[in-house]
């Protein structure tokens, strides 16, 4: 069994275009022996937000805190602390912080897709 605590993991920023205070902690994955799954937690800082994006895999995703607008295919949700997403594949999706506290949630991925390609941060 694997067991380790959120804040013990390192949050690390993503730097790239589109966006804007986003810290992602790799809670388990690949690097674990995680043989399906990758579960990863992020922060979102007042004003910041995701990548506007898509790919071909789904995830799931459960808000921890904070309020979220999150883009789904073209239409806008406001989304809180215990709602819980399915972001299907190839459906375009952003989160974006709403509100004066950090936005919080946890992301589950495939550890690969396409016949064993790696899915990016996992």
């Amino acid at each position: 069994m694997l067991k380790r605590r959120v804040e013990d993991t390192e949050a690390k920023l993503m730097e790239m275009d589109g966006v804007e205070g986003v810290r992602m902690r790799l809670m388990v994955g690949r690097r674990d022996g995680a043989p399906t799954f990758a579960m990863r937690h992020y922060t979102v800082s007042p004003g910041g937000f995701t990548p506007r994006h898509q790919h071909n895999y789904e995830h799931e995703v459960i808000i921890t805190g904070g309020v979220a607008q999150v883009e789904h295919d073209g239409e806008f949700h406001t989304c809180s602390p215990g709602d819980i997403l399915m972001i299907e594949p190839n459906k375009l999706h952003q989160f974006k912080n709403q509100g004066a506290t950090d936005l919080t949630f946890i992301c589950l991925v495939p550890v690969t897709f396409d016949c064993g390609t790696p899915t990016p941060g996992s």
